[in-house]
């Protein structure tokens, strides 16, 4: 089994997956009269693909065991897949690049309390999974017609471990 660490997300070490979604970055501004401050353009929702339409959902995960055996990851052919917790509790977020014939080696990401991702349209990425408790998350992701899910199955499994730092 591949060993693979999880590393703390951030909008440098994400970009080449999607986007991350928090309160951080320069594109900032009040509004409603200086009681609100909008952060605004954090992340792009794309929905192609016959009748394509924007969702938005909400979900509640529970947590698996760790270490994490990661043994399949999927696709969204068709549009993007944000997921933005509803609670300040981290997230673990697995990610593979394009490799021969499949998703290449997994990458493992931990999110700051708070932060949420948008994943890239066609990024194989691993399931939802919440750390330590049940936790909601809001989906901004594609609906409409024609199969938006592709799913893969590695031939081993990989196991992804937390850093040592305590969450």
């Amino acid at each position: 089994m591949t060993r693979i660490v999880a590393r703390r997300l951030t909008r440098e070490n994400f970009a080449a997956f999607g986007d991350v979604i928090d309160m951080g970055g320069d594109n900032h501004y009040p509004i409603n009269g200086g009681r609100a401050e909008r952060y605004h353009d954090l992340a792009t929702a794309q929905a192609t693909g016959p009748n394509a339409r924007v969702l938005i959902s909400m979900v509640r995960g529970t947590p698996y065991e760790l270490p994490l055996k990661l043994t399949m990851v999927e696709r969204h052919p068709f549009g993007t897949q944000a997921f933005i917790p509803l609670s300040p509790r981290p997230f673990l977020v697995v990610v593979c690049h394009d490799g021969d014939g499949g998703p290449g080696e997994p990458q493992a990401f931990i999110t700051a309390p708070g932060q949420g991702i948008n994943y890239s349209r066609n990024l194989w990425h691993g399931v939802l999974t919440p750390l330590g408790e049940a936790q909601d998350f809001l989906i901004v992701d594609r609906g409409g017609d024609g199969s938006n899910l592709e799913e893969f199955h590695f031939s081993h499994a990989y196991e992804i471990h937390l850093p040592n730092e305590r969450l």
